[in-house]
């Protein structure tokens, strides 16, 4: 725990080898023989040394301080995992150092979920995304921690310690990709991996002051688990310190594998000159209310946009009344199939071991699966209502979330599960209806901060395909008003 004499921000910002560089910047030092990938993974290693022991971040660390086996490294020479980059993105961040969500296989390393319910052992093979990021040649120096099976929006535990937000140990980093966030944030890496299945890519990134980007349902390529669902709402992508970051991210991805069902990118370097149409909501389509300060973000980054020339009006979003029960009941159904299949992660798993949030997610569907059929068909259905909210406009502008960080402890898996869903609900309004209708979503910092001095995020979410309207719109809000930078405080 925090105690009076600990300064509450956390942060590895020094005179080293990644220097203030975001990804980009690094993988063009390393490319001009200022930096080599050793040096850089290195200082990484000492940096994230200092930080973790107050962030908590770290799940597993990879051995030896060289670039790991599978990075595309500066010459062009070593092994590679599917195609290697092309000059046109110069292998975008060769020799960057990096993590790896820990409920992605990394050949060699245990994968935990951040589950107690069993032991993990070390994966046998690379998962396909993780061969599609180490495609761009980043360098894989460990794990980060999420919260049970990524369920939370929260990175909280029952029985071990919480990963803390840099900007206030206090608080939450957000969930389920808090390490990767919290690492990032700090200033450990300039870049890490995240997933997102109802939110969490863009909820940490917003917690911690990043840019998180959702692609597209099918952008990048499928998890395992995800392929397995009868909806697939989990999308791969990475938090970062910057928008050129993101875009660099999604190009390396696409040019190791194209999407054949969607429009290609390519790589977003600046914003557009065309004026954009966005509408902006301030409370949720579910009738949750955000709070004051997460409302003066959202307006006040709306008028930014008016006066950069972009037309902004109020929208309301045509949602089913049942969608945040049907989300409820197909998260608990995730959390059902965990428990049956469980087995398959190591042969002590015991469901009993998993935590309170876990469980009663469970024993939720249990008392409701008889409304799977029906759950399915309406959340197939949301698309279209979604996809009417978007007529004559190009973007919808929304908080990321409804209320500002919490503090460590609310949203823990240890609060009693009725009052636990009851905060998540109130918390979590935003960010779902993209996994579900498969659209790509940002968050990107706003100008403002909470009186604690925490980060605000604000989501932009496009059609699906349409990647390279919300980058450009990005690219020029961070260019309009820079975004705070934790070193600086």
């Amino acid at each position: 725990m925090t105690t009076f004499d600990e300064p509450t921000i956390v942060h590895a910002f020094r005179d080293d080898a990644l220097g203030e560089h975001d990804a980009v910047g690094l993988a063009a030092a390393i490319r001009r023989g200022e930096v080599s990938p050793a040096e850089a993974a290195r200082d990484a290693r000492e940096r994230v040394r200092v930080v973790d022991a107050r962030l908590g971040a770290v799940q597993v660390h990879t051995d030896g301080p060289e670039p790991a086996a599978g990075t595309v490294h500066a010459s062009g020479t070593g092994p590679a995992y599917g195609t290697v980059p092309s000059a046109a993105t110069a292998g975008a961040f060769v020799g960057v150092p990096t993590f790896v969500k820990d409920n992605t296989d990394y050949q060699g390393l245990p994968t935990g979920h951040g589950s107690a319910s069993f032991r993990p052992r070390a994966a046998k093979e690379h998962a396909p995304f993780t061969r599609q990021l180490l495609s761009s040649g980043v360098t894989v120096l460990g794990k980060t921690r999420l919260p049970e099976f990524g369920f939370s929006p929260t990175t909280e535990y029952d029985g071990a310690e919480p990963v803390r937000n840099p900007w206030h140990t206090d608080y939450s980093a957000g969930g389920s990709s808090g390490g990767s966030a919290a690492l990032v944030a700090a200033g450990a890496v300039p870049i890490a991996h995240a997933n997102d299945g109802g939110g969490s890519i863009r909820i940490p990134a917003a917690c911690c002051g990043l840019v998180g980007l959702k692609p597209s349902r099918g952008r990048v390529v499928a998890s395992a688990l995800g392929r397995q669902l009868p909806l697939d709402i989990i999308s791969d992508g990475v938090v970062s310190r910057s928008v050129r970051d993101a875009a660099a991210f999604l190009a390396a991805a696409e040019t190791y594998r194209r999407s054949p069902g969607l429009p290609p990118v390519g790589l977003v370097e600046g914003p557009s000159a065309r004026r954009l149409r966005i509408g902006f909501l301030l409370d949720s389509p579910n009738g949750v209310h955000a709070d004051a300060s997460t409302r003066a973000a959202v307006t006040d980054t709306a008028a930014t946009l008016e006066r950069l020339g972009h037309t902004v009006a109020p929208v309301e979003l045509a949602m089913d009344p049942s969608f945040t029960d049907d989300f409820l009941t197909y998260w608990g159904m995730m959390s059902f199939l965990l428990g049956v299949t469980g087995r398959t992660l190591g042969a002590d798993f015991d469901r009993r071991r998993m935590d309170g949030l876990s469980q009663g997610l469970r024993e939720e569907y249990l008392r409701n699966w008889r409304r799977t059929p029906g759950v399915l068909r309406r959340l197939k259905r949301t698309k279209e209502a979604y996809a009417a909210s978007f007529r004559g406009l190009d973007l919808v502008m929304s908080p990321v979330l409804a209320h500002t960080t919490p503090p460590i402890g609310h949203l823990s898996p240890t609060v009693p599960y009725a009052k636990l869903i009851e905060r998540i609900l109130a918390y979590v309004a935003f960010t779902p209806v993209d996994n579900v209708v498969g659209t790509p979503s940002i968050s990107v910092p706003s100008a403002s901060a909470t009186p604690d001095g925490l980060p605000v995020g604000v989501m932009f979410a496009a059609r699906p395909g349409a990647e390279r309207k919300l980058l450009e719109l990005a690219f020029e809000l961070e260019a309009d008003r820079p975004f705070r930078r934790i070193q600086d405080q």
